[in-house]
């Protein structure tokens, strides 16, 4: 499975961070920026990491800003693209479980490492239920 990274400089260590753990758990990643705390525009890096993931180019996309909420809204803007912005292992797993989310937001500012991590464990581990909720995603991709 390839996972797609993306984020702003607000985010940016906090990506730094989930990569290496990804890595060690042995995804596959395209890292799409930014690498460095310099001011940057959180739109292009959640608009970059959407268009990786509706294209195909990645199966699941991960993006960061200082607070999640700026990039999640740019990265739905983009067709296929479903981004989540999760603050809790729960809303994790019934973002995969109800929403099919492809993409999972988290705020570098408002996240700690240690539970940015357990937040993506748990948004990996799920599968999504189908049945009513797959009628909610086809209304979204209308």
């Amino acid at each position: 499975m390839i996972i797609a990274l993306a984020a702003d400089h607000g985010g940016v260590e906090l990506k730094k961070y989930i990569r290496e753990y990804l890595r060690e758990e042995g995804y596959k990643l395209v890292d799409l920026g930014t690498n460095s705390d310099e001011s940057v525009d959180y739109p292009i890096y959640g608009r970059l990491c959407a268009e990786a993931v509706a294209g195909g180019k990645a199966q699941l996309g991960i993006v960061f800003c200082g607070s999640g909420i700026g990039i999640s809204i740019a990265a739905n803007r983009v067709k296929g693209a479903r981004c989540a912005l999760c603050t809790s292992v729960e809303m994790a797993k019934l973002s995969k479980q109800h929403n099919n989310a492809n993409m999972l937001s988290l705020g570098g500012r408002l996240t700690s490492p240690e539970l940015a991590k357990e937040i993506v464990k748990a948004w990996l581990s799920e599968e999504f239920q189908g049945g009513r909720h797959q009628r909610r995603i086809d209304l979204l991709d209308e």
